[in-house]
């Protein structure tokens, strides 16, 4: 027998779920529930076998996940994503217990919203002992994971469960009405007592009157005896009848369903989307010929589909049905509805196969009976993923198929259809609870990432504050999170919480203080310093959309080693005359100008070169939207190589332009406004700018305008140093012609005429080949005229007239 249960652990431990993730090789891919079931049987006093159980659930949670961390894709990522959910539904279930215990009256338990929670039904909050042992993490970049994890512990505590003996109920009631009955029998064996006879004061009873109650009390005791027998007798038979009702039950439901079958292949449907594939095409909705109210339920309303939830109104909308033709219609102003990803703004008929979204996550397919025709680029087979893409399409996100993107790409991608119906949820609580927050899904380049050591493109969600302008940014992991919050906040609204409106800033999911916010950022390119022009014309600052956020003025340009430029003169021809050679190049940060007044507060911009480990941060000028940083630094390198000229032909320095922000009071007239009119105000001024945007899964590192910017500028002014030599060489001629026949030398000619040619702005190397050519010039000149002259005093030539001086 351990030889078999080490057998069954080896096989249970084989089972267990792993893959290996950035931060872990043996990753937990789900949890681990292990049940061991003991069974005690031993005979009762009639020698009739009983059975108590006692069950034991050994569970081992997978720990949350981000997906930034773990780097994870594909099946990996929606692993993680199942294992978030899983756990965001524990911790309700726990927080309901939670409640529970402490006397809140009219909780309601979900433990029907996921599959872990169902199975844990009794561990958690029936009759049973719980030990949970919480794993932390000492690392400062997990501390949000911490935080969460401490939540859980503390929340867990606060259950209190209380644990008996485990017995059959039926046969605790058997084992109780025969030991009732053993007792009537030893009633009617023995003596009943019954007052005694006679007496004085006539208080007594006499004979006959005693013997009268005794008969009495006898037959009461008999009748209660033959109706705990026949109590007996009838419990006995229940299992019998429970089968054949059970049966009875389940030949109905097969007929229902055949019904249900045939009444959805000739009327007009909507069928319910979910996440889980399992979960879909359970839910169907029959429309009936004539109107047919989509809402909520309540006491003044009773919808023909009745749906629940965040954003559903009593009448959120209307299916019209004339014959074969289905129209849908808004059923009130500014109920939230989507067909095929597009809001619903009027009627519309609808076809085939049409996707239709109602409030946050009511998620339907419309077939049709008769008409099977489809909108153009409607799959044969629609599910959540396809409906999610097109949402997000909607939205300005460019997606894809799996094969057509790179695994940056379909990180982003799978990343972003996570979050769109959960920023949607998150939005819809916020309005609710009028939280006058706004949330909006964000891609932030590698280039403009704030996150150190991050390359790719991040999926980042961004909370907006309605009232002031204030926004953060908000990574994944933290906005899961604070979302499981939201949603225990949500609850406790349903509940009747009254503490929810004196809840401290710092208990608050919707609360953040006011923090740096990235404004925009800038790239200046490297190519000029590979030939030694600087870099100085003003940088568009851009924001995540590429909308324009101000300008920064900075200069990159060679100089000495003691930050000494150049000088307009230095020029470089061909980059790989520096090979070899030591180079420095200076940065210098002078001003900027910010566009958005909010930033007032103060503003400073940092920035990191291949190679620093920490960012180079400028210091914070506050109260101005010009600020002078006056921010310089050297760069020296010892030796130019080739790896030195490639990163000055192909990168760049982007500068991130940051924002300080503070709580600054509201507009009044805000302040009058509901959330959902300041979310709806909002998007109406967004609209004109956000048509012309589309936003990209994956951006370009660099900004390509900008690198042709460096390009162009790289290209003038070697055009004019060209035209430099080409007007120096003009006035050479010129003045050349102006002298008289003595005075046309054609020696000095060539000389001037050639360094002006192959001047490259190197002060140092011109004057070196000047001298160099002067030098070959006099040796030549001496042998000729040691040549001509017998060893005389050689003679100027004045070459006048010559045809090498007319050709030159």
């Amino acid at each position: 027998q351990p030889q078999a249960d080490s057998a069954k652990a080896v096989v249970s431990t084989q089972s267990t779920g792993v893959a290996a993730t950035a931060m872990n090789a043996t990753s937990s891919r789900a949890h681990t529930v292990v049940t061991i079931q003991f069974d005690q049987i031993k005979k009762n006093e009639v020698g009739e076998e009983t059975k108590r159980t006692s069950i034991i659930n050994l569970v081992d949670l997978a720990g949350s996940e981000r997906a930034g961390s773990t780097g994870a894709t594909g099946d990996r990522l929606k692993e993680g994503a199942n294992i978030n959910k899983s756990l965001s539904a524990l911790g309700n279930v726990i927080s309901a217990l939670a409640d529970a215990s402490t006397g809140k009256k009219k909780v309601l338990v979900p433990y029907r919203d996921s599959v872990l929670t169902k199975l844990l039904q009794n561990a958690l909050g029936g009759n049973s002992k719980t030990i949970m042992i919480a794993a932390l993490s000492p690392a400062d970049i997990n501390y949000d994971e911490t935080l969460s994890t401490l939540r859980y512990a503390d929340r867990a505590k606060q259950i209190k469960n209380k644990a008996v003996v485990n017995e059959n109920p039926m046969d605790k009631l058997i084992r109780e009405l025969k030991e009732e009955n053993d007792k009537l029998k030893k009633a009617l064996g023995g003596e009943i007592p019954v007052p005694a006879a006679g007496g004085g004061g006539g208080g007594g009873m006499s004979p006959e009157e005693a013997a009268a109650m005794r008969k009495q009390m006898e037959e009461e005791i008999r009748a209660q005896m033959e109706a705990n027998m026949a109590a007996m007798a009838d419990m006995q038979n229940t299992d019998v009848d429970r089968t054949a009702i059970a049966q009875q039950q389940f030949n109905e439901e097969q007929m229902r369903l055949l019904e249900k079958e045939k009444e959805k292949d000739n009327t007009p449907h909507i069928t319910n989307l979910n996440e889980d594939e399992a979960l879909s095409g359970v839910i169907h909705h029959m429309i009936q010929e004539g109107e047919n109210v989509v809402g909520r339920k309540d006491k003044d309303s009773d919808p023909a589909i009745c749906l629940s939830g965040l954003s559903i109104q009593r009448s959120h909308a209307i299916f019209c049905r004339e014959g074969d033709s289905v129209v849908l219609k808004p059923g009130v102003v500014g109920a939230k509805t989507k067909v095929n990803g597009q809001s619903l703004s009027g009627d519309r008929t609808l076809m085939h196969k049409d996707r239709i979204l109602f409030g946050s996550n009511h998620m339907y397919v419309y077939y049709d009976a008769v008409n099977k025709e489809t909108a153009e680029g409607t799959p044969d087979h629609v599910n959540w993923e396809f409906a999610q893409k097109e949402i997000a399409q909607a939205k300005g996100f460019q997606t894809g198929a799996d094969g057509q993107l790179s695994k940056e790409q379909q990180l982003a991608q799978e990343q972003v259809l996570e979050l769109l119906p959960m920023v949607s949820e998150s939005n819809a609580i916020s309005e609710e609870l009028n939280k006058h927050k706004s949330f909006e899904v964000i891609l932030i380049s590698g280039a403009a990432n704030p996150s150190e050591g991050s390359k790719g493109t991040r999926v980042m969600v961004k909370m907006k504050n309605l009232l002031n302008g204030n926004t953060w940014l908000w990574e994944r992991g933290k906005f899961m999170n604070r979302r499981y919050l939201m949603q225990d906040m949500y609850q406790r609204h349903l509940d009747g919480d009254e503490t929810l409106k004196d809840m401290p800033d710092d208990e608050d999911a919707f609360w953040d203080p006011p923090s740096e916010v990235l404004i925009g950022t800038s790239s200046a390119f490297l190519q000029a310093l590979g030939y030694g022009i600087d870099m100085d014309d003003p940088i568009l600052v851009t924001d995540y959309k590429g909308e324009d956020q101000g300008q920064m003025f900075v200069n990159i340009s060679p100089c000495e080693e003691s930050g000494k430029c150049m000088g307009e003169e230095y020029f470089v021809e061909d980059s790989s005359e520096l090979l070899g050679k030591p180079y420095h190049y200076k940065i210098t940060i002078r001003s900027c100008e910010i566009r958005d007044s909010r930033f007032n507060v103060g503003s400073f911009i940092k920035y990191k070169l291949d190679g620093d480990e920490e960012y180079t941060i400028t210091p914070t000028v506050s109260k101005t939207l010009s600020p002078e940083f006056n921010h310089s630094r050297v760069i020296k390198i010892d030796k130019v190589t080739q790896e030195t000229l490639d990163f000055f032909e192909n990168s760049c320095i982007t500068f991130q332009l940051y924002g300080c922000q503070e709580d600054r009071e509201s507009d009044a007239k805000l302040v009058k406004l509901t959330t959902k009119e300041l979310r709806q105000r909002e998007a109406n001024t967004g609209n004109t700018k956000a048509n012309a945007l589309t936003r990209q899964l994956t951006k370009n590192n660099v900004d390509e305008a900008a690198a042709l910017k460096a390009e162009i500028l790289l290209l003038k002014r070697r055009n004019d140093n060209l035209t430099k030599k080409e007007k120096r060489i003009q006035g050479i001629v010129t003045e050349w012609g102006k002298k008289t026949p003595e005075e046309q030398q054609f020696e000095p000619f060539f000389r001037a005429v050639s360094a002006a040619a192959f001047n490259t702005g190197t002060m140092l190397r011109s004057a070196a080949t000047v001298i160099t050519q002067v030098i070959k010039a006099q040796k030549m000149l001496g042998s000729l005229s040691s040549s001509e002259n017998g060893g005389a005093t050689p003679m100027v030539s004045k070459a006048a007239g010559s045809k090498a001086c007319v050709i030159m």
